[in-house]
């Protein structure tokens, strides 16, 4: 069993088993579902929504991707 403490804040560390089980890394969003009395802790996957070039099928080449990767 892995645990970790609560802080005055209510935050806490994620504990390094956990974080290299769901391959988390800095930056990445974490997803929480309430089933009853226990809470679920998964990895937030993007929505394809969040990906403007999910929408344009003619801007999902591989030099379009690198050409407008920095906006």
């Amino acid at each position: 069993m892995i645990t970790s403490k609560l802080t005055s804040k209510a935050q806490t560390t994620i504990p390094q088993p956990v974080r290299a089980a769901l391959h988390l890394k800095e930056g990445d969003e974490i997803l929480y579902v309430i089933e009853g009395d226990k809470v679920v802790l998964t990895r937030s996957v993007k929505d394809q929504l969040d990906d403007p070039f999910a929408t344009f099928g003619e801007w999902a080449s591989d030099a379009d991707r690198r050409a407008y990767a920095g906006l």
